[in-house]
């Protein structure tokens, strides 16, 4: 089963400044989370998403277009940054996004969403 696990945007996450030493810290513990994801044979993809001030929205309505430029609102529907598994089950899933460093400075929360088959 393929997931896609969503980490959530903070205030912090959407200033895109991060304080030290904390950010090498989490980048070497986050590096070797992903090491292990990718031994279990799991990791299928990763990456960290720019604020969302560097992005676009596209609205639809009928046949119209619309371009939103960011910064969206509120942080924590955005999202930071993703991983795609390829797990047996949820629960598997959730075991491996347990073990995940927390990715922000302070409190943060991760979503698993199966993907369509």
């Amino acid at each position: 089963m393929r997931v896609m696990v969503l980490v959530k945007a903070t205030p912090d996450s959407e200033t895109g400044l991060f304080p030290e030493p904390w950010t090498s810290q989490m980048m070497a513990a986050m590096g070797r989370y992903n090491d292990a994801l990718r031994d279990a044979s799991i990791l299928i993809a990763a990456d960290g998403l720019t604020p969302t001030s560097q992005g676009k929205r596209i609205a639809f309505d009928g046949a119209d277009r619309a371009v939103i430029d960011g910064p969206f609102t509120p942080s924590r529907d955005q999202v930071a940054g993703f991983w795609l598994w390829d797990v047996r089950d949820m629960d598997e899933a959730v075991a491996w996004a347990k073990r995940c460093p927390n990715p922000m400075p302070g409190p943060s929360e991760i979503e698993i969403r199966p993907l369509h088959e």
